[in-house]
């Protein structure tokens, strides 16, 4: 309810008039209407209905918003939508294939989420951060989440959660 409550005033900053947009999110081709410079977050959490990416501090500071735009980790509250059609978008829902994406995996394992407001970016990130490095030092794995907030202090179940992850994407 908040969120959407949000998008109608997002609204009426918007400069641009509705459109149709074609995305392709989380492997499926989706028509939305809406004015290209609206944000990301808004179209997929108003119109597409997914919950993964959440409403955090809506300036790209957080990273509750996250998602990966052909494969990379951006900001979707600061990312027109406009600027996404012809990419793919992976929210956090579409990570997973026939079986949960090793850092969701690990994050069940470790007891990671506390209140949970934050861990789509963190899961975003580190889901990037295993898929393209191998063997991530404790080093690379705070260089690559050192953006994000959270204020539950998960941080050391994080750091245990990323190395279980990377452990079994190398064996894999």
């Amino acid at each position: 309810m908040q969120d959407t409550i949000i998008s109608r005033m997002a609204q009426k900053t918007l400069t641009q008039p509705e459109r149709m947009l074609k995305l392709t999110v989380n492997g499926q081709e989706q028509a939305v209407v809406a004015p290209a410079d609206m944000p990301l977050l808004y179209v997929l959490r108003d119109q597409l209905n997914l919950r993964g990416p959440r409403f955090g501090c809506g300036l790209g500071q957080c990273g509750a918003c996250t998602v990966h735009l052909d494969g990379k980790p951006i900001r979707s509250c600061i990312t027109a939508v406009g600027t996404t059609a012809g990419h793919k978008i992976t929210t956090l829902e579409g990570l997973a294939g026939a079986k949960l994406h090793p850092v969701q995996q690990a994050w069940i394992d470790e007891q990671v989420p506390q209140c949970g407001t934050c861990q789509n970016g963190w899961l975003m990130y580190s889901a990037h951060l295993v898929d393209t490095v191998k063997k991530p030092t404790d080093e690379q794995i705070r260089a690559a989440l050192s953006g994000l907030k959270c204020r539950c202090g998960s941080q050391v179940a994080i750091l245990r959660a990323v190395k279980r992850a990377a452990k079994a994407v190398e064996e894999a």
